[in-house]
């Protein structure tokens, strides 16, 4: 080990040569504390020394080698509970060199309310007849689960079936209560109508029950009770319950040749198929619950190349394992933590032993993993085995696409970039209605794609309404204004991750000298995950903006905006070069826009079919998108009237709601009495009076 003394420290080198022969985990650290590569190890020893044997060079291997400054290593019983522990390290800590999987594990579920032991002949109105309902979020042990599913539209699928065969309620307990005649879910024969009487409870219950046995797979025992409870019914001779039954078995029959249900043993399996190619990987998830195929879903890790490199290394002289392997290793690794495995899985490419042994620990059961199987099973891995290999076409497309449109604005803007992949473009757009609810959109393109979690809402107040120069100049002043400040390439010019631009911070000299109203200003992140929410690109976490000015600053408008963005750049000392207008074409047709710039060149006209001017569309048209969706939110929030509520002390979110619900709307909360506000769970008398008080 003193081939690379002169790169790694005396102090580094002595701990690994102090390592003891056992199984563990190792993290490595680089100079910033950044984390590197999180390994396993049956030996600590063995392992770790190979990794600084031999100078490796300027390989991928000895680019991350040379940038280890620190090493953690945690010593563990067996291989099984080291392979657990560096999954669960992976997930949280983000290396550098590992196969890593996006934490995306917000399956949805379907619900059914009421514990599983509930007896109908114990509750009363809404809870004796259980409602079934799309749900996402925490598990609530007074309900009871199926899933998970691997999209909504597969859950709305099993609920639309359950209504037709089942014809369970899907209504909030406040309609069910306030019902005076069945709905049209009853006309159509998708519901019961309980909330009316039209069924007793018990029979409600039992078709609860045969619901839940359904999605638990068990649908010939269904089949064969409903058979059995017609034949009674008709040997009764009430001959409207036995044909009703009859419909129900119908129905159901014809779901189970729709569905292509399993009947035989097979009632919860993964099916795991994974591709490599490019540089890029796919696994793509297949999921069947209770004898019934869901359908799928895709998965790109990042980092392959670089793990799979240091695979290599790790195992020597010994045939390095097939990276199709490696990859699908470290999904099951990294997917199953936190989220229920089912007992069988099928993949495309056998899986170490250990690994299932650990999955079966951690989860308390047993679970097998088959590669190679026969009839039905082999249906279904051939159909994950093509869709993985048309979604990873499909990314290698996307990405050669966005690349190649990146590459042709660089060339037509005659712009040199240092590294074309971090080239950084932020849009701006403005919208309001008739200057009502005005709202402004950041939004940032670099990697050769959108990046969501860093776009930027900024409400604009103080202007004459409909006003759009003022409003552009408003938002790029607060954009930058900190920027200039801080000079342009300070790390300091913009506000770290999870802070608000023009938030809490101290504003600037040039912010107050340009807009009083910039102290303690409100701009919006994108709406969290679990909040009310806009959806798509609205959705995002803090991304705090780029440290640097951006490579192009495009603004939604012709010479008009543009001299706004000049004037504002040219008060802040930033670089004029970097602005460029849309300008819509003759006719505002598209693909007639033309570029317009604020240091003086002439206009560019890019033509209807260039790469550069596709691109420019997609940024401006996403930017439209996202201030247009929020100055629509804003405005109903204004015209419902909702923040009239939110200003009473002791109305929280859950009460707002459940007020708004009652009552249909802030009007119907106005127009109702302090006795009827009352009545509402949580909502006290003295709360109640002061509700009405704040709305008269």
């Amino acid at each position: 080990m003193s081939a690379l003394p002169e790169v790694h420290s005396e102090k580094l080198l002595e701990q690994v040569a102090a390592l003891p022969p056992l199984p563990g985990v190792y993290r490595y650290f680089d100079a910033e504390g950044g984390v590197l590569y999180v390994g396993k190890a049956r030996n600590l020893k063995k392992r770790v020394a190979s990794y600084f044997q031999k100078n490796h060079g300027g390989t991928r291997i000895g680019h991350m080698i040379g940038r280890i400054a620190r090493m953690e290593t945690t010593v563990v019983r067996s291989e099984a509970e080291a392979l657990l522990l560096e999954n669960n390290l992976i997930k949280a800590l983000n290396p550098r060199f590992n196969i890593l999987f996006r934490d995306d594990k917000s399956y949805p579920y379907l619900k059914i309310t009421g514990a599983a032991d509930k007896s109908a002949t114990t509750t009363e109105g809404a809870a004796a007849f259980p409602r079934m309902v799309y749900y996402r979020g925490a598990v609530d042990k007074r309900h009871r689960y199926f899933g998970p599913y691997p999209s909504a539209w597969a859950v709305k699928e099993s609920i639309q079936l359950l209504q037709k065969v089942f014809r369970l309620r899907t209504c909030e307990d406040t309609v069910f209560a306030n019902r005076t005649r069945p709905c049209l879910l009853y006309q159509i024969k998708r519901c019961t109508g309980p909330c009316v009487d039209l069924i007793a409870a018990g029979d409600y219950q039992r078709n609860v029950e045969n619901a839940e046995r359904f999605l638990r797979g068990d649908a010939q025992q269904v089949m064969a009770q409903l058979e059995l409870r017609m034949m009674e019914h008709a040997g009764k001779l009430e001959f409207e319950q036995a044909a009703e039954l009859r419909n129900q078995m119908s129905a159901l029959s014809r779901v189970l040749h729709q569905q292509s249900v399993d009947t035989g043993t097979d009632k919860d399996v993964d099916i795991l198929a994974v591709k490599v190619h490019g540089g890029k990987a796919c696994v793509n998830l297949a999921m069947v619950r209770g004898g019934r195929h869901l359908g799928d879903r895709p998965y790109f890790p990042s980092h392959v190349e670089d793990a799979a490199a240091l695979q290599a290394l790790q195992e020597g002289e010994q045939a390095p394992r097939p990276v199709e392997v490696q990859v699908l290793e470290a999904f099951i690794a990294q997917h199953y933590i936190g989220v229920p495995v089912p007992p069988a899985l099928i993949t495309n490419h056998p899986i170490d032993r250990a690994l299932v042994e650990a999955l079966s620990e951690q989860a308390g059961l047993r679970i097998s993993a088959v590669h190679n199987p026969r009839e039905q099973r082999r249906l279904w891995l051939e159909m994950a085995d093509k869709n993985a290999a048309i979604q990873l076409a499909r990314l290698l497309a996307e990405e050669g696409s966005q690349q190649a449109r990146t590459r042709a604005l660089v060339d037509t803007l005659d712009l040199a970039p240092d590294d074309i992949d971090a080239f950084r473009i932020e849009c701006f757009d403005i919208s309001h209605t008739s200057g009502e609810a005005t709202q402004a959109s950041c939004v940032v393109y670099h990697q050769h794609k959108m990046q969501n979690g860093e776009y930027r809402r900024y409400n604009i107040d103080d202007i004459t309404p409909g006003d759009d120069y003022a409003a552009m100049r408003q938002v790029l002043t607060r954009r930058y204004a900190r920027l200039a400040q801080a000079g342009p390439d300070s790390p300091e010019a913009v506000p770290p991750a999870g802070r608000e631009e023009g938030g809490a911070g101290t504003p600037s000299s040039v912010d107050l000298a340009l807009d009083p109203r910039l102290r303690g200003d409100d701009d919006i992140l994108p709406s969290s995950p679990r909040s009310p929410r806009l959806r798509g690109g609205d959705r995002g976490s803090s991304g705090g903006g780029a440290p640097r000015l951006p490579d192009l600053v495009l603004v939604d408008g012709g010479k008009g905006q543009v001299s706004m963005a000049r004037e504002v750049f040219a008060e802040l000392g930033l670089d004029l070069s970097v602005i460029v207008g849309v300008e819509k074409g003759e006719g505002r047709k598209v693909g007639l826009e033309e570029l317009v710039f604020a240091d003086g060149r002439a206009k560019v006209h890019l033509g209807h079919d260039s790469a550069a001017l596709m691109l420019v569309a997609q940024i401006r048209d996403e930017a439209h998108r996202f201030a247009i969706t929020g100055m629509r939110a804003r405005r109903a929030k204004v015209r419902v009237g909702g923040s009239r509520l939110e200003d009473i002390a002791g109305v929280g979110a859950k009460k707002r709601a459940r007020l708004l619900q009652r009552f249909g709307g802030i009007r119907g909360v106005a127009d109702a009495g302090v006795d009827d506000i009352a009545t509402v769970e949580g909502i006290s008398r003295e709360l109640a009076e002061e509700i009405y008080r704040a709305l008269h």
